[in-house]
């Protein structure tokens, strides 16, 4: 992937765009907005991504980037900010996918918003690049994997209970597992041609 960053630039323009979108919609009432979440009777191609960057509330926000604001920093601290933000952008729109064809199947939500897929991603990612032989690595996988494998499980156990999808502030289980798969397969998929011929 990409080069080490120690600024954290990454990180901090995920967190800029994100709160300038929550201030368009929240704070200015602007109309176009909504536009950006993905609509299910008739999403627009670029709503599998810009869903990401809109919340429904401030507690949406803040759950979604300042808990997980270690897992980017990992990403980004590992492999820059331009693979934090590849990261994040692969794992919403594959989050956005799962998120459109569950609800066609269960015919529920309406909209899908929200960074909590690709922050599953991210979770994902972290873990896995601090899975390396040596101690120091092992030492911050372990405590990185212990929260990501708990999140994962209760995911795994809500939407087995017939978690809903997100939309009048209900809670997209598979978009969650769907981006914890997206950030597996991201890693995967690096490490197939990063690899020596």
């Amino acid at each position: 992937m990409l080069a080490n960053s120690s600024s954290a630039v990454g990180v901090f323009w995920l967190l800029v765009v994100n709160l300038v979108l929550f201030a368009a919609d929240y704070v200015f009432e602007a109309p176009w907005v909504s536009s950006l979440y993905l609509w299910h009777p008739a999403p627009h191609w670029w709503q599998f991504l810009t869903a990401a960057f809109c919340h429904s509330s401030w507690d949406h926000l803040s759950s979604n980037l300042f808990m997980p604001y270690t897992f980017e920093k990992v990403v980004e601290e590992e492999e820059g900010p331009g693979a934090l933000w590849f990261t994040y952008i692969f794992c919403s729109v594959g989050t956005s996918a799962a998120s459109f064809l569950a609800a066609r199947c269960r015919a529920r939500a309406t909209y899908s918003l929200g960074a909590s897929g690709a922050v599953f991603g991210l979770f994902a990612v972290a873990v896995l690049l601090k899975l390396r032989l040596n101690l120091q690595k092992l030492v911050e996988c372990l405590v990185l994997g212990q929260f990501v494998v708990k999140e994962v499980l209760q995911e795994v156990v809500s939407a087995q209970n017939g978690g809903a999808m997100m939309g009048a502030s209900k809670v997209g289980h598979i978009a969650h597992l769907a981006g914890a798969v997206m950030g597996v397969a991201l890693i995967l998929l690096v490490q197939k041609y990063q690899s020596p011929k």
